[in-house]
């Protein structure tokens, strides 16, 4: 191989191996993730609910009260208030 076709080489190798590693940390944090809502399941929480408000929580504030409105305004429009 050339210097060049060396390097590149060297270099796809080593994106390759820290993607293997961030997959690997990635799959131990999800299985923590899953061990707390298993955790908060056993002492009466609703896994299903967390998950929203952990994902509502990401949201900025003017977002989450859009969101809010609209799914007010849909609820209505199919009589579930």
């Amino acid at each position: 191989m050339t210097d060049a076709t060396s390097v590149a080489a060297d270099q796809l190798k080593s994106i390759i191996e820290r993607i293997e590693r961030l997959e690997e940390d990635k799959a131990e944090i999800s299985g923590d993730i899953k061990e707390v809502y298993g955790e908060a399941k056993a002492n009466g929480f609703d896994a299903t609910i967390l998950r929203k408000i952990v994902s509502l929580r990401k949201l900025p504030a003017a977002e989450r009260a859009e969101a809010d409105a609209i799914l007010e305004l849909y609820l209505q429009a199919l009589g579930m208030e």
